[in-house]
């Protein structure tokens, strides 16, 4: 895999939500290649962040695609909300829902791509029979609810099955299904984890507590694409 397959997706959980709009234009200047918009209930996770109308607001300030994370149950009353407001991409927790091929099914029917995330101990077996209606797989580094969290190593074994899935559902004629992980991802790790099989990386804190001299977030997002390429020692 190239430089080129590589995206970085910027966590607006870390961002300064006092000025969110100079945020999202600011690490799109710098190079990001999505928006990552983390959405959580205080039922599903323990923390309550942002709705649709904030996803609305932030797709007026950039031309980005804004990956939309449900962290939220139940997920099918806010896929229209979301879609309307500007996702381009809108992955959910399967445990979140009844019907997970109906809700991926309803994510692609409201014009978005679709994917399922997985926490640590989701197995990657919920996948197993709606993989031609996934866009994305994403897999969490961390419990989600919180940022700035450590990330867990088992999550690397588990990256490594999940591109086997993936490069074996393509080999079979499937559609593209993009690899992504969140939670804990540092210029540090970002290495090992995309040798373990990601192409898109989520880095909240990575990103929004490391702003270089000029008040940019060039300079780390453009670290992390060249150490997600570097080779392991």
């Amino acid at each position: 895999m190239n430089r080129s397959d590589f995206q970085i997706a910027p966590s607006l959980l870390s961002a300064d939500f006092s000025r969110l709009g100079e945020e999202v234009r600011a690490i799109e200047a710098a190079g990001a290649d999505l928006v990552h918009f983390d959405v959580m209930d205080n039922h599903y996770v323990p923390n309550l962040t942002m709705g649709p109308m904030v996803c609305e607001a932030v797709r007026r300030c950039t031309r980005l695609p804004i990956d939309v994370h449900l962290m939220v149950e139940p997920v099918d009353a806010l896929v229209p909300l979301f879609a309307k407001a500007g996702a381009a991409i809108i992955t959910f927790h399967p445990e979140a829902s009844r019907h997970v091929d109906r809700t991926l099914s309803l994510i692609r029917e409201h014009g978005c791509q679709s994917g399922l995330v997985f926490n640590p101990a989701t197995p990657l077996d919920w996948a197993s029979h709606v993989m031609d209606k996934v866009d994305m797989i994403l897999l969490m580094g961390v419990n989600p609810g919180f940022g700035g969290q450590q990330f867990i190593e088992a999550t690397l074994p588990k990256l490594r099955e999940a591109r086997q899935r993936i490069n074996t559902h393509a080999d079979r004629g499937g559609q593209p299904i993009r690899l992504e992980v969140d939670g804990g991802v540092k210029a540090d790790n970002i290495a090992r984890i995309a040798r373990a099989g990601a192409d898109t990386f989520v880095a909240g804190s990575a990103v929004f507590g490391s702003p270089d001299p000029d008040g940019g977030y060039r300079t780390v997002i453009a670290r992390l694409r060249e150490q997600a390429c570097a080779p392991l020692d």
